[in-house]
């Protein structure tokens, strides 16, 4: 739950992509509890509702997107933090997707946040306190059977992270991700309502994270309002994992 006795983003000016449901609908509420004017990008706004102001665009569409950014910046009277979480997923190995499935992830989960990050540049470069969080996966780290386009896209993401980072630092836009691990999210409901034993995948999902349990998306939400936050002014090349230790922790069996 969002802890609104929290002011940190008081004054400040947020734009969330992909942020009418998940992990972006949570990042969205989060910073409008802790006092910012949040404005959510997202093909289907229908369930935005205040204190939040909803836009529609495609991220594969660059006039959509720069239309719905000028439009929020307006409205929003400026911006100082955006989080580029607009994102979808993909299923298989190497072989199990053609070219179109290829382009199509890749146009939507890296280039989307290079037309998004483009559009806002100008308004960022305006603020004291700009800071873009780009939303990455456990993905971009850890080698998940049956993830490859997935996991390509992710990878993308992190790198695209660091060198945003490098070429804005001395403009004073900080750029960080996060890296959630396996999140209890729509999407993932959607992938067990598919699974020939949805119970038994969803078990062997929270299993492989040491906490034996799935990431909430409160849970990544602070982790990116953190990396957000002007408190959080020397961090930037930064990604942050939250994952419940899949990244680096090694467990010995249970009762060995």
């Amino acid at each position: 739950m969002s802890d609104s006795s929290v002011q940190d983003f008081a004054g400040l000016k947020a734009l969330v992509t992909g942020g009418a449901f998940g992990l972006g609908r949570a990042t969205a509420e989060l910073l409008a509890a802790r006092g910012a004017d949040v404005a959510v990008l997202d093909l289907d706004t229908s369930t935005v509702d205040k204190p939040l102001r909803a836009h529609t665009a495609d991220v594969t569409d660059d006039a959509s997107v720069r239309t719905a950014v000028s439009a929020a910046v307006e409205a929003l009277g400026g911006l100082d933090v955006l989080v580029n979480n607009a994102g979808i997923g993909a299923q298989g190995t190497v072989a199990d997707n053609d070219d179109a499935e290829w382009h199509r992830v890749l146009d939507v989960n890296v280039v989307g946040m290079v037309r998004v990050t483009r559009a806002a540049l100008p308004a960022l470069r305006a603020s004291r306190h700009a800071a873009i969080v780009n939303t990455c996966s456990i993905a971009a780290t850890a080698g998940l059977p049956q993830r490859a386009l997935y996991s390509a896209s992710k990878g993308a993401v992190q790198s695209l992270t660091l060198a945003m980072a490098a070429d804005h630092v001395r403009e004073g836009i900080r750029v960080n991700c996060v890296n959630p691990g396996t999140a209890d999210t729509p999407w993932i409901g959607r992938l067990l309502d598919k699974a020939d034993d949805p119970a038994a995948e969803r078990a062997a999902l929270e299993a492989r994270q040491p906490t034996g349990r799935l990431v909430s998306a409160d849970e990544v939400a602070g982790a990116v309002a953190y990396l957000a936050s002007p408190l959080s002014g020397a961090t930037t090349g930064t990604s942050l994992a939250v994952d419940g230790g899949m990244q680096g922790l090694r467990l010995r069996p249970a009762g060995q």
